[in-house]
């Protein structure tokens, strides 16, 4: 089992219409405008629960999809490239007053997912306004991403290909927010800013969503019966992936101190399950290899260092106790055999092995690419 962090599609946002802050000077321009305004309303109505449209015309109108994730994924999938072309002709307005121009504030707001005061707030989530069209853009394409994320969840019990896909989907989103969208935003930013408008922070996405997908690949690995070594070197490298996550968000909080800390203990909690998954499976190849002793030390170790780790949520905390049991039954079995048959010396500390690194997700899938390139058709 993978511990799951929904939190991130909570994300909600205030009413925007485009017409209404730009005055277009030929009918086509208004009717464009008026269209990416209606795109972007089904999605403030979906994530902000006030859409009234029933489970049939919903999926009726979004290409035939029964899930929620997949309709919502649909209008994402129609705005964004509107609203890259909206923000490709707002750059010219300042040299270009033909098509159209400004007749009102832009009043963009969206409310955090990370940020942990719109979860202290009695009132209701705190919303950040921030008057750029490129914070529009890195808000709904950190959401576009968050989806994926929970789509690559939603399927993973039926399709881990799929899944895994949709992990580096993701991870693709995030990665290009942290190097093409947001360093572009950074100079308009106020002090107040939410999280996922900092790259630092889309770059620990994109981190987390390789570490899932390579998660759902050991699944898959562990179907075909892959050596236990190898699965010991895969889960080290989840674990890899994860700590340079956490380095990354630790020194952000130091400067944006309005970060969830339960999204850093998620991190943490993940790595430390990888952990000891990955000490498992090294066990389990050092007895293969008639290593009794060594095996035994290691799990020994691996269960002291996860008593430490144990997470507060309860959802997480079932996952580990499952693992934890199955580690000490392993345990409980080679201590019998080591001795009975092997009475092998039981190794300490800096003894004792560690699992070296693999990975199978070093390549980032840009979701930009695998589209096809949509987002770059121009108004007319």
């Amino acid at each position: 089992m993978m511990l799951q962090f929904p939190d991130l599609v909570k994300m909600k946002t205030k009413k925007m219409v485009f017409e209404d802050v730009y005055a277009a000077r030929d009918s086509a321009t208004l009717e464009q405008l008026k269209e990416v305004s209606s795109k972007r309303r089904v999605i403030e109505e979906s994530i902000n629960e006030s859409s009234f449209v029933t489970e049939a015309i919903a999926r009726e109108m979004y290409g035939g999809f029964t899930s929620p994730l997949q309709q919502d994924l649909h209008k994402l999938e129609e705005y964004l490239p509107l609203l890259e072309n909206l923000i490709f002709h707002a750059d010219l307005v300042s040299s270009n007053w033909k098509m159209f121009q400004w007749t009102s504030d832009l009043k963009i707001r969206w409310a955090s997912s990370l940020s942990s005061s719109s979860f202290f707030n009695l009132r209701g989530p705190r919303f950040f306004q921030i008057d750029s069209l490129r914070f529009e853009l890195g808000m709904t394409l950190f959401l576009y991403g968050a989806i994926l994320r929970e789509r690559a969840l939603e399927v993973l019990p039926t399709d881990l290909v799929q899944s895994a896909t949709l992990f580096r989907e993701a991870a693709g989103v995030y990665h290009h927010l942290a190097h093409e969208v947001l360093p572009m935003l950074e100079p308009a930013l106020p002090a107040e800013r939410p999280p996922e408008a900092i790259s630092s922070v889309s770059t620990v996405m994109s981190l987390i969503c390789m570490a899932e997908a390579q998660a759902v690949t050991i699944r898959k690995a562990e179907e075909k019966r892959t050596t236990v070594g190898l699965l010991a070197k895969l889960h080290y490298g989840v674990t890899q992936l994860l700590d340079e996550a956490y380095d990354i968000l630790y020194k952000e909080t130091r400067e944006c101190k309005d970060i969830s800390s339960r999204f850093a203990e998620f991190i943490f909690s993940c790595n430390a399950l990888h952990e000891l998954r990955s000490q498992k499976f090294l066990a389990d190849d050092l007895k293969n290899a008639g290593q009794v002793g060594v095996a035994v030390g290691v799990l020994r170790l691996a269960l002291s260092n996860i008593t430490k780790k144990m997470p507060g949520e309860e959802s997480w905390k079932s996952v580990f106790r499952k693992e934890i049991d199955d580690v000490s039954e392993m345990l409980r079995k080679f201590e019998h055999e080591n001795e009975f048959v092997w009475h092998e010396k039981i190794p300490h500390g800096d003894e004792l092995p560690l699992p070296q690194e693999a990975s199978w997700c070093s390549q980032v899938f840009s979701v930009w690419r695998l589209m096809g390139g949509i987002f770059y058709t121009r108004f007319s």
